[in-house]
């Protein structure tokens, strides 16, 4: 089975990157979460400590489905500086494979060249690190195989949309039924 890789590392917003990895587990998706730090635990931008299935360099990322960056500062900041990530996503958006982030991390894709020509959301304040991308003012977009979230708020529309591109829109409503969500 193919899997989901949600990187976390200290200072993720926590609401940007629960909310993700609980949607899709009920799915029915395989959700592992990856620290990118040295240690399986991570402390969240608000004190919320995680621990995390595996360490990044345990990992071989081979069955990737989706590789998804949650936001949070200085989560998205730290997920930047980390060299075999940045690699993974170059590789990941090569072959075309699906790419995405939220708040601030599409942050991490604008510095890779990974937005260029591409729609793309972030949080307020981070439009300049979307390097040649067409910023749009929306909760989510979709561009080809990445997708960008705008902010904490956005979560459970993000995870939603996430469920929609890779399970179907079946799934995606019986989700929406079941936890009662008003979008």
């Amino acid at each position: 089975m193919e899997t989901v890789y949600v990187f976390f590392a200290n200072g993720f917003e926590e609401i940007e990157a629960l909310t993700p990895v609980d949607v899709l587990r009920r799915a029915g998706l395989k959700v592992e979460m990856v620290s990118i730090t040295s240690e399986d635990v991570v402390i969240g931008a608000h004190g919320v400590s995680l621990t995390c299935d595996s360490l990044f360099e345990d990992c071989d990322f081979s069955d990737a489905l989706l590789l998804l960056l949650p936001g949070g500062m200085p989560g998205a900041d730290n997920l930047s500086k980390h060299e075999g990530l940045n690699e993974l996503l170059l590789k990941q958006d090569a072959n075309k494979k699906k790419i995405a982030a939220i708040c601030a991390a599409p942050m991490v894709l604008g510095k890779l060249g990974l937005l260029k020509g591409r729609k793309a959301t972030c949080y307020p304040g981070f439009e300049s690190f979307l390097a040649g991308a067409q910023l749009v003012n929306a909760p989510v977009v979709e561009d080809a195989h990445i997708t960008t979230g705008n902010g904490p708020g956005a979560a459970m529309a993000f995870s939603l949309a996430l469920v929609h591109e890779l399970v179907g829109e079946a799934k995606m409503q019986e989700l929406i039924k079941g936890m009662g969500v008003k979008l």
